[in-house]
């Protein structure tokens, strides 16, 4: 796959020419934030076991952005959750789009990623709430419509932003980010890939994969100052750094931090994760881990000090294009399906080993899932003739987003996973056949996450040739 997506990109850097028919029109964005933390008492996503909220160490929010130009619009919304339900997802853009006049397909919302934020959707939240509603007559983790309560948030914080349009001026680039990134599979001594191993293991061998330290920023200004209003910002990391059981939105909130002391205390941080589906902060060389405040603090001092050094973007040039690949998902017997229906009830629980607890919870999201493929949404933003933005959806490997990247036309190609569903991970066909958890926890057949990427990069194209 590797070679065709250099070809790819080859000639389409052969054949670039100035983008035909793009309207000279001003652009202009507007931006807004909205509080979306649940209750204290409601159910955290993230690992697998019941874990309820007991309090808030700083506030989950959703960040939308629109922007406009000529006859094109577009919305873009970034949720400190983990994922997003096609229900949620589904219903924002269908009423954001009949408030904002913006076309459905071309609002993107996407997940931060979040491991401290509310579990309210798919298989396990299902067992959690099954199982109280069973014991206790009603679930009393779930006094809220917390799936409605954030779809209208998010329509209205879209109808906000759109509101809020003002003209702006771009810069973009990108620059790199070492130290904080680590791939979490390795070959170990006994021919087998693991994820996360332990700190530290004498029987590692090797990563099983690179990471992605590139991190794309795009930073919006408006009037005559040079200080950005906001900026949307993609890094490929895991946000699993903080634990415990208070609401947090990890070190993205800290990178917020950082930047409002150099821009002022109104700037907004629009961050994307990058595909980061095999990528964490722990260094298996050292027993000392990361801590959330130094990741966000030294990811926002790298876009700062970089991001005063970037050129302006000549000729905006907004445009949008989507793509649903269809591909097969992982299927079970019946046998195998009623093995998971007994088994989820052990989840949390030292009954059953790890993998097994995984396994149990895929085979029942599949079966809520239903069906034989899934439609995988691909979305690209092109924001001038050097600059996209891909949305894609689940969480996907860094080997997918790097060969996006390194086939796409554009200068600066932001890569924002984690939008509009949560199918789970998407691995590469090398991942699959070398297996651990990540691909136990896989809902597609191998092969599709390099089909998605296929169609990221033929939009990148059309997009890059001006259709």
């Amino acid at each position: 796959m590797k070679n065709a997506f250099i070809r790819i990109s080859a000639i389409v850097a052969l054949f670039w020419v100035f983008l035909p028919g793009v309207d000279a029109a001003e652009m202009t964005a507007g931006v807004a934030v909205i509080d979306i933390t649940p209750p204290v008492g409601y159910r955290m996503s993230g690992y697998f076991s019941e874990r309820l909220s007991t309090g808030v160490l700083n506030p989950l929010q959703a960040k939308a952005i629109v922007l406009r130009q000529g006859g094109e619009s577009a919305a873009m919304v970034f949720c400190d959750i983990i994922g997003i339900s096609a229900d949620v997802s589904s219903r924002v853009r269908k009423g954001a789009a009949e408030k904002t006049g913006i076309p459905s397909d071309n609002i993107l919302i996407a997940a931060t990623h979040s491991h401290t934020g509310p579990l309210y959707s798919g298989a396990l939240r299902k067992h959690f709430h099954d199982k109280a509603v069973a014991e206790q007559g009603a679930d009393p983790c779930e006094k809220v419509d917390y799936p409605s309560e954030l779809a209208a948030k998010l329509v209205e914080v879209i109808m906000r932003a759109d509101a809020a349009a003002r003209p702006v001026r771009l810069k973009a680039g990108t620059t790199r980010q070492q130290g904080l990134s680590f791939n979490r599979r390795f070959h170990m001594k006994d021919g087998t890939v693991r994820f996360n191993p332990g700190v530290p293991n004498p029987d590692i061998v090797e990563p099983a994969g690179p990471v992605d330290p590139q991190v794309g920023m795009v930073l919006f200004l408006q009037g005559e100052s040079e200080k950005p209003v906001m900026a949307m910002v993609n890094f490929a990391l895991h946000l699993d750094t903080v634990g415990g059981t208070l609401y947090a939105a990890d070190y993205p909130f800290y990178i917020e931090q950082s930047l409002r002391e150099r821009y002022g205390g109104d700037f907004i941080l629009l961050f994307g994760t990058g595909t980061c589906g095999d990528i964490n902060h722990i260094d298996v060389t050292n027993k000392d881990r990361l801590k959330t405040d130094f990741i966000g603090g030294t990811l926002g001092e790298t876009v700062g000090s970089e991001g005063d050094k970037l050129k302006a973007v000549a000729d905006p040039a907004l445009a949008v294009r989507r793509e649903v690949v269809q591909v097969p998902l992982q299927k079970y017997g019946p046998e195998e399906i009623a093995w998971a229906r007994e088994n989820i009830k052990k989840v949390g629980t030292a009954d059953l080993p790890f993998l097994d607890q995984v396994k149990a919870y895929k085979i029942m999201s599949l079966e809520l899932r239903g069906g034989d493929t899934i439609g995988l949404e691909v979305q690209a933003f092109r924001l001038s003739r050097d600059v996209a933005v891909v949305g894609l959806p689940g969480e996907v490997f860094v080997d997918l987003g790097l060969a996006i990247k390194q086939a796409s036309p554009f200068a600066t190609t932001l890569i924002i996973e984690l939008c509009h569903d949560a199918p789970g991970y998407i691995p590469t066909e090398k991942a699959f056949a070398e297996g651990s958890y990540e691909t136990v926890n896989s809902r597609i057949a191998p092969g599709g996450g390099e089909k998605m990427a296929e169609a990221a990069i033929r939009l990148l194209n059309a997009l890059g040739q001006g259709r």
